[in-house]
């Protein structure tokens, strides 16, 4: 089986499978109880499969389409070929004995986006880490790892970062607060690298760049850090990630996204230039 590359997406691919199978469904008047029994599954199996949350099998998908009448070849026959894509394992299902299932589900869903939004408050975001501090917070998060276990996670966290520079990249926007950049993560020389890197990647001009300063006291995002995926399919809603210490969570309905969008909103309002970034950084990096 073929490996999907950078960029390709196929959990999105179930999303929209799932939600296609859904608009048919609904659109010919049926419970999803009546749906499951057509197929020999349960009403459980037909909500996941609408939700995008499992694998899809090209003969229940077909018995499916049959049900809801759907009869023109060319209509099946794209469908069905949105079955193999969204089968396709993507590049980083190599790391899959790593990944906790809710964070697979996250890696996915970056690969898809076309804007990635992030605040932080305790590290700096994975997408702008060095390899030397990316090491230091994965041993700190697993500290009875192998060395070899920490490479693979230091290489995959890498591998994520690559997509930033290709063409047809997603547009990071982050904003990071001021303690995350004044913690010292694995010494003086670590961190001497690291907001080096962050002044390097500023410049980008895929990668916006923002500091919420000590200074500005409380503000719109003291919950604490989220991201907000926005994807190029304009009927796919955008997603907010939330992670947990042992999980995370996936909002996507309008009411639940609409505060993080807003919060962030603020945040951008209220954080640095990008002059008062590069004056923050480098004020950091020459008391490292």
């Amino acid at each position: 089986m073929s490996i999907d590359p950078p960029g390709t997406g196929s959990t999105v691919r179930r999303i929209m499978l799932g939600a296609s199978l859904r608009k048919l469904r609904e659109d010919r008047g049926l419970s999803r109880e009546e749906a499951g029994f057509h197929i020999r599954a349960s009403e459980s199996k037909i909500s996941r499969m609408e939700l995008g949350r499992v694998g899809f099998k090209t003969r229940d998908v077909e018995d499916l389409l049959t049900l809801y009448g759907v009869n023109d070849d060319a209509a099946r026959r794209g469908l069905l070929e949105m079955v193999r894509e969204a089968n396709a394992p993507g590049w980083w299902q190599k790391y899959s004995d790593l990944l906790p299932a809710w964070f697979n589900t996250y890696i996915g869903l970056e690969e898809a986006a076309q804007t990635i939004r992030t605040y932080e408050v305790q590290f700096i975001p994975g997408l702008l880490q060095t390899a030397a501090y990316a090491r230091t917070v994965i041993r700190l998060g697993w500290p009875d790892v192998t060395e070899d276990e920490i490479d693979r996670r230091v290489h995959m966290r890498l591998e994520r970062q690559e997509r930033l520079t290709r063409k047809d990249g997603p547009r990071l926007w982050a904003v990071i607060d001021e303690a995350a950049l004044r913690r010292p993560i694995g010494g003086k020389e670590i961190m001497y690298e690291q907001i080096q890197h962050l002044m390097a990647v500023a410049s980008l001009p895929s990668i916006t760049l923002q500091v919420m300063p000590f200074q500005f006291g409380m503000h719109a995002a003291e919950g604490g850090a989220f991201s907000i995926l926005r994807f190029p399919e304009s009927d796919l809603s955008d997603v907010v990630y939330v992670e947990q210490l042992w999980g995370a969570l996936y909002l996507d309905k309008r009411e639940d996204v609409d505060p993080y969008l807003t919060a962030m909103e603020q945040l951008c309002v209220e954080s640095t230039t990008p002059g008062g970034t590069a004056e923050i950084l480098g004020d950091i990096l020459r008391e490292i």
